[in-house]
């Protein structure tokens, strides 16, 4: 037993802190892997050996070259490291071929920096070196300037988006070397930043926003509200006029398409068209036998007493409907979105069946579109309705402006400085981190990778999420990882593939995500 006992405790180890989790390890000249607290000895052949303290050495001058960039280190450091990983790669390859290399990636792709590795080669469509990347001879990363002091309250703005991701006046105070003191702030950038009358009114630092997001959004709510605030404060007085002139234009009714069904519509209208148009008999009127009823839990339509005028009802029967669907059934079907149908029992084998009638339904539905047609030519006819149906189509459905982003600010610490990203992909980065929901719908090539990986690597900066999960089609997820840690060389990703998903190793997978910490 105490042999045994021996033996385990020679191929485990604690973990040593210098080593990242999920990492391969050389110690006194054997192979450890580790594994949250514990590093196990991993058992393997010479030339596998050679192979995974070759890539461990690799992965540490890597490491020490990112670091060194990340520190802002001069020139002369950084192109030693670079001699020494050329030296170091050349000797690796010359021995046991590329990193890419099957036999090398089964040995070492759990390593959580094997993808890292990987990006150090450009292959060509045959999985041939076509070129080393940038890191062997360029600053491939862009080391983060932390900005201490500023002269305006604009560029004060521009810093706090850009570090704080919003409108932060106590960091703009002390940037500004007036801590605590917001005046010439809110005085200078009066109309650029505004304060949002739903915050804190007495306090200063509450519920501060740049123009783009305050005059964005439901533009008619958000200026009923500052017309109340300003009748008591006056300074909400320039959010005022400044919602004002954001305010949409008004559509007009012939730009509006009212159709039968529509669910703001009020029961009120159509049971004023359904009065005028079928015109049933005196008493249904008088008794207000016929009513029109919505249900917004159930987005139902309901007509009741729909038979009430019988069949000697000649709008009812003749004009707008037929003897088997009266216009009443008729309408009803028309406001649930329903195509009328007619239908006959009959009996077969001792059941009964409904079967559908053909020349009936035929004629129901043509009752159903002159109905339809009888309601958009009487809809606008009235003045006082037109008035009243267009101010409440526009209050319901025209009155969102949307914000228009812009990345100008965003710094994308550790981004590559040999990497700028277009206009349109700074914006689109600036509408995911403040956007919360984004459709990146550009065509193809217009890159969306890149804004995708920037965005993911921001909002971690910025405490807005701690890891990114990117789904991908499985054959594309090594050439992902490849375009992020293009754009990103510091960037630890957890990168998966097919055996991952297999039965035996989800859980260790699930812990994976769990337990390392990840960018991505």
């Amino acid at each position: 037993p105490d042999v045994a006992d021996a033996e385990a405790q020679r191929k485990t180890l604690p973990a040593d802190p210098t080593v990242k989790n999920f990492s391969y390890t050389v110690v006194d000249g054997e192979i450890y892997y580790r594994e949250n607290s514990i590093m196990t000895q991993i058992e393997l052949s010479d030339n596998a050996k050679g192979r995974v303290v070759g890539m461990v050495e690799l992965r540490q001058i890597v490491n020490e070259l990112i670091d060194q960039q990340l520190n802002d280190f001069p020139d002369e450091d950084i192109k030693a490291s670079q001699a020494k990983l050329n030296a170091t790669y050349d000797a690796f390859t010359a021995k046991y071929g590329l990193i890419n290399d099957k036999k090398n990636a089964r040995l070492f792709d759990d390593d959580s920096s094997y993808y890292l590795l990987c990006s150090l080669e450009n292959l060509d469509e045959n999985k041939n070196l076509k070129s080393k990347a940038d890191m062997f001879t360029k600053r491939t990363i862009r080391p983060e300037r932390v900005v201490t002091s500023v002269d305006t309250p604009s560029e004060a703005l521009a810093v706090s988006i850009g570090e704080h991701g919003k409108v932060d006046l106590p960091y703009m105070a002390e940037l500004l070397g007036t801590p605590g003191e917001y005046g010439r702030i809110t005085t200078e950038l009066s109309g650029v930043i505004f304060k949002d009358p739903a915050a804190d009114a007495d306090d200063p630092e509450a519920g501060w926003q740049t123009a783009d997001e305050y005059l964005s959004g439901n533009v008619r709510d958000k200026l009923r509200m500052a017309q109340l605030a300003a009748e008591s404060r006056s300074e909400f007085k320039v959010n005022v006029d400044a919602l004002t002139k954001a305010q949409p234009k008004d559509l007009e009714a012939s730009e509006i398409d009212v159709r039968l069904g529509a669910t703001w519509l009020a029961p009120s209208i159509v049971q004023q068209f359904m009065m005028e148009t079928f015109q049933p008999p005196y008493r249904i009127r008088y008794n207000n036998s016929i009513t029109v009823r919505y249900s917004p839990y159930t987005s139902e339509w309901r007509i009741s007493n729909k038979s009430a005028t019988g069949f000697g009802d000649i709008m009812a029967t003749e004009t707008y409907g037929t003897r088997r669907a009266n216009a009443y059934k008729i309408l009803e079907d028309t406001l649930n979105l329903r195509d009328s149908r007619v239908y006959d029992t009959i009996v077969e084998d001792g059941k009964e069946k409904r079967v559908l009638n053909q020349n009936e339904t035929t004629l129901a539905q043509q009752k159903q579109q002159a109905i339809k047609d009888a309601f958009a030519g009487w809809v606008w006819k009235d003045p006082q309705r037109r008035a009243l149906l267009v101010k409440k189509y526009n209050e319901l459905f025209n009155s969102t402006r949307p914000r228009e982003y812009d990345g100008g600010h965003i710094h994308f610490v550790g981004m590559n400085p040999e990497i700028n990203l277009r206009e349109h992909q700074r914006n689109a980065v600036a509408h995911v981190l403040y956007g919360y929901n984004t459709l990146l719908a550009h065509e193809v090539g217009a890159g969306k990778s890149f804004e995708m990986a920037a965005s993911a690597m921001e909002l971690k900066r910025l405490g807005l999420c701690q890891k990114s999960l990117f789904v991908v089609p499985n054959h594309l997820t090594e050439q992902w990882a490849a375009e992020f840690l293009h754009l990103y060389p510091n960037a630890k990703l957890l990168v998966t593939s097919k055996k991952d998903f297999e039965p035996g190793n989800r859980k260790t997978f699930c812990s994976r995500i769990a337990t390392g910490d990840y960018d991505a």
